[in-house]
């Protein structure tokens, strides 16, 4: 389901690994042989890193050799502190071909002894009560180093930053390849946004550098933090922001140790006092005070609604300090219990916002999420994530019957192009501010740059609108029941399928269609809100085996 050709997350996920497998390499030969001191020096693992990562033609010598050097300080200290067997990290690592691995055994949140309450189905509001219009953003990708005209297909996993193209340049606001945006693209942006206005709130899903990942520093992510706060102040004005932290924020990229975790100068705290710092007018005291700690935090969007920020970073399988301790990491989702809980005894709704999607978590997190959002269904009225690029949404049933849908979390589609995408961002409508209002999303609203028309010469770049929800699938409201009821005609529709398939990526789609296998393994990640969770593709499968379909739902991730 992918474009074709090694995304950049791939070659940056291998060769950020390579310390860890070579560090495997010389330590020992699994866990047969008992666990063994590694006895080499880092300068012979960094080595053995590169070689394998040149030979392996995951990436210029070059690039190789910066990423290798960024990321092997975090990666062997993480393991230092790990209890894993060398075996054990490559099979979590690279695979169940390299080893064996079972560190992330399930573990549970503690939910509240008070019984849930009963289960009233969402109605749609009175005609002509109030709404608000919600600003969604989500990995903006500021490139740096854009260079219009310069190559877009390099052999980097980032291009469009220098070097002679081979038929046509990079444009001038974007383009379809595996590059990111300049700023002036994201300026244009929020000028558009400043006249087409006005929103209710903004909710911001983060990843705010580039995706040249091997050659970043603290110094670059903190600019790239500084430049983009500073430029949605300055043309958003006043609209109240409320951010979440992607995994492209920190150095190295996915690199969270949880709070507490004895890593020194490698905690995150740099990144959040900065962040604290940059969102200050944006968020209240106590918020700031758990930004600062853990990356989340809670506060009041309007009367009856409620705001959680999740970081996460803590629940991904990328980050590679949970190896040292997986089990609910800062204690986050415990926290969003008490809070959930709080919300339903005072009679407030929760939307719940994050960067990287449920079902993208490692699985104990994922389930044990997906157990909450069971209990406090009630109150829980919008889950919105990032991260994937695209445009898609992941659907929650209860858990005794996997039949009546009870969640959904939207799953908005980046800012930037990459890979080969038009830039876009969602507007969701939601049932507004009143007493008894849902709070739910009433509807949403998906604009693009059309980057064939905006790069033509002499063309005016302009943002429009590529489809409304209720609209495009003719729902009579945008409730859990209609989404899953989507997913259906799906299956017998072929027409609608291919609509959906087409604005899934922005109005640019790969050139292979997705038809059969692919088909199979979409309709199943749009009904599965958790993690390796075979029960909820059953019913979708038509015998296409589990871990096919899982195969298939990486090969379309691009961040």
């Amino acid at each position: 389901m992918g474009r074709g050709g090694r995304s950049s997350h791939g070659t940056r996920a291998r060769a950020g690994l390579l310390p860890l497998v070579v560090g495997r390499r010389e330590a020992g030969r699994g866990a047969a042989a008992g666990e063994r001191r590694l006895e080499s020096s880092l300068d012979r693992i960094q080595q053995l890193a590169v070689s394998m990562c040149e030979t392996l033609h995951l990436a210029r010598p070059e690039v190789c050799e910066e990423i290798i050097r960024l990321f092997e300080p975090d990666m062997l200290t993480a393991w230092t502190h790990s209890v894993l067997r060398p075996s054990e990290i490559c099979g979590l690592l690279v695979g169940p071909h390299c080893g064996h691995w079972d560190i992330y055994s399930d573990w549970n949140v503690t939910l509240p002894d008070t019984p849930k309450p009963p289960v009233r189905p969402p109605v749609p509001p009175q005609p002509g009560a109030p709404t608000a219009r919600v600003l969604f953003l989500t990995d903006l990708h500021w490139d740096r180093g854009y260079q219009p005209g310069s190559d877009p297909a390099c052999r980097d996993p980032l291009c469009c930053r220098g070097g002679l193209p081979r038929g046509a340049g990079a444009g001038y606001w974007g383009s379809y390849s595996k590059c990111d945006l300049p700023l002036h693209t994201l300026e244009h942006l929020f000028q558009h946004l400043a006249a087409t206005g006005p929103y209710d709130v903004a909710y911001w899903t983060g990843d705010i550098p580039a995706h040249n990942v091997w050659e970043q520093s603290r110094a670059d992510q903190l600019h790239a933090l500084t430049t983009v706060t500073a430029l949605i102040q300055k043309y958003l004005g006043p609209l109240p922001v409320y951010p979440a932290v992607g995994n492209h924020e920190s150095v190295p990229v996915n690199s969270f140790p949880p709070p507490r975790l004895p890593a020194g100068n490698q905690s995150s705290a740099w990144l959040y006092d900065a962040m604290a710092h940059a969102w200050h007018q944006w968020l209240p005291t106590e918020a700031l005070a758990t930004l600062r700690v853990g990356g989340f935090y809670t506060l009041r969007v309007w009367p009856g609604l409620r705001l959680v920020s999740l970081n996460m970073n803590f629940c991904s399988e990328s980050n590679f300090w949970l190896l040292v301790n997986s089990t609910d990491p800062a204690g986050q989702l415990q926290w969003l219990v008490d809070i959930l809980l709080e919300a339903e005894e005072g009679g407030e709704k929760v939307h719940i916002i994050g960067h990287i999607p449920p079902s993208h978590c490692m699985h104990s997190w994922s389930w044990n999420y997906y157990h909450i959002i069971n209990r406090f269904e009630g109150t829980v009225a919008g889950q919105f994530f990032g991260h994937t690029h695209i445009d898609e949404f992941q659907l929650f049933y209860d858990e005794e019957t996997l039949s009546r849908p009870l969640g959904v979390a939207f799953v908005a589609p980046s800012v930037t192009t990459y890979v080969g995408l038009n830039p876009g961002y969602r507007v969701y409508l939601l049932d507004g501010a009143y007493p008894g209002s849902s709070h739910m999303v009433l509807d949403h609203e998906t604009f693009i740059l059309n980057l064939t028309e905006a790069n033509v010469p002499g063309a005016t770049a302009r943002w429009q609108r590529l489809y409304g929800a209720r609209e495009t699938y003719g729902f009579s409201a945008a409730f859990p029941a209609d989404w899953d009821q989507l997913t259906r005609r799906f299956q017998v529709d072929e027409g609608l399928f291919q609509r959906f398939w087409y604005l899934m990526y922005k109005g640019h789609p790969p050139r292979q269609p997705c038809r059969e296998a692919c088909k199979t393994a979409l309709l199943c990640a749009l009904h599965t809100g958790r993690a390796g969770d075979p029960k909820l593709c059953q019913p979708l499968s038509q015998g296409l085996p589990f871990p096919e379909i899982q195969a298939r739902w990486r090969q379309r991730r691009f961040c």
